[in-house]
């Protein structure tokens, strides 16, 4: 009897040490894990500024009549909105609610060449001014004629213009984002604008009511 006692007692111990032992290295493990450097965060891939999605200021892509802009500190309704086509390349422009700006008409034009470029416009009194020179200098800044074309368009809401048409238009550029355009709808007077680009972010849209 005492020999099994003894037995039993030796075998109760052994255990109690393999448990001791499974103890030590599971804490020995969970420590070593904890101390481990954590990988790196990848980095943030790169993102299209005027994307939809996530977007505060809006995407001028989506632009129509009805919607409101806000820009440098102002806000103007968009009254109406022209589409335009000249073969495969399409592009916007979009008459604002010029009330603070008594007799001037406004616009912004909306188009990818690839990169989206957002364009802000004023009239300008075209006067003894016609598309057919190479350079034209408009109050000391010197433009230079840059594309001529003709585009089919369809207007949307108020614009002044008929419901389509065909548009014949000049463009020039100016130094650091600045632009002087031309426009003929129907075989009319040509219209005279200045635009400037608009910087990413610094135009708020608030979209409208309807599709």
């Amino acid at each position: 009897m005492m020999e099994v006692s003894v037995g039993g007692t030796a075998i109760v111990v052994l255990l109690a040490l393999i448990l001791v032992a499974l103890i030590v290295l599971i804490v020995v493990l969970l420590r070593r894990r904890s101390s481990a450097p954590s990988p790196a965060p990848a980095p943030a891939a790169p993102r299209d500024p005027f994307a939809a999605e996530d977007q505060v200021a809006g995407d001028p892509r989506t632009l129509k009549a009805g919607d409101m802009v806000e820009y440098l500190g102002t806000r103007y309704f968009v009254r109406g909105s022209l589409r335009l086509k000249e073969g495969g390349f399409t592009w916007s422009e979009h008459l604002l609610d010029a009330d603070t700006i008594e007799g001037t008409k406004v616009w912004v034009s909306v188009e990818e060449d690839p990169d989206l470029e957002v364009v802000w416009w004023t009239e300008h009194d075209a006067g003894d001014l016609t598309p057919g020179e190479k350079t034209i200098v408009v109050d000391g800044v010197e433009y230079r004629r840059d594309e001529h074309g003709t585009a089919d368009y369809t207007s949307e809401g108020t614009t002044g213009v008929g419901v389509q048409g065909r548009v014949e238009y000049v463009d020039y550029e100016g130094p650091r984002g600045r632009y002087l355009s031309f426009e003929q709808y129907g075989g009319g007077q040509w219209e005279a604008g200045l635009g400037e680009r608009v910087p990413t972010g610094s135009m708020t849209i608030y979209p409208g009511g309807g599709s």
